[in-house]
C-alpha cells in the first residue's frame, strides 16, 4: 500500500533538505539533514559534520573515505563526521528535549547505528527521501514494526 503524505510532511522534508546544506562534508551527495517534529512543532534539527573542535575534511583538504576507497554504507566509523541523526539526538539531549513520540524527517535513510539511536530515544517514525545502502537498518525496522518510510 502506498504511503500518504500531507503538506506538513513535505514542509518538514524541505526543512531537512535546507538544513543539509549546512553540512561540511566534501561530498554534496552526502549532505544530510534531520528535523525532529512533535505535534506539528519542530523540536530539534541537525546536519552531518565534524564534531565540535575536530577539523572537517574541507579543513583537512580531502575526504578520508575517498582516499581509502571505502564503500558507502560501510565503516561509518572511518569518517570525521557525525551523522545528522546522531547529532540530532545529541542536540536534543544537550537542550533537555525529549524525542519521545516524535517523527524525524531525514534527507537520507538512517544507517543501522542511527536507527537504533532514534528508536532508543523514543522516536515514533522516520520519514526519509533518499536511499542509503544499509539493508540491515531496513531489516531491524521491519522486525520491530518501526515506521521508516520513503517520501517522494
Amino acid at each position: 500500500m502506498k504511503q500518504k503524505f500531507d503538506k506538513w510532511d513535505t514542509r518538514y522534508m524541505e526543512m531537512a533538505e535546507h538544513i543539509a546544506t549546512w553540512s561540511n562534508c566534501l561530498r554534496p551527495e552526502r549532505h544530510v539533514g534531520a528535523v525532529a517534529v512533535y505535534d506539528k512543532r519542530v523540536i530539534c534539527m541537525a546536519y552531518n559534520g565534524a564534531p565540535v573542535g575536530v577539523k572537517s575534511c574541507k579543513e583537512r583538504g580531502g575526504c578520508m573515505r575517498q582516499k581509502l576507497n571505502i564503500a558507502s554504507g560501510t565503516q561509518s566509523e572511518r569518517c570525521y563526521s557525525v551523522h545528522s541523526e546522531q547529532a540530532l539526538v545529541c542536540n536534543a539531549a544537550k537542550q533537555g528535549l525529549s524525542l519521545d513520540g516524535s517523527t524525524v524527517y531525514c534527507t537520507h535513510q538512517p544507517c543501522v547505528v542511527c536507527l537504533k539511536l532514534l528508536i532508543n530515544a523514543g522516536v515514533a517514525r522516520v520519514i526519509y527521501k533518499n536511499e542509503y545502502p544499509d539493508e540491515f537498518a531496513r531489516e531491524i525496522a521491519a522486525e520491530l514494526g518501526f515506521e521508516m518510510v520513503k517520501i517522494n
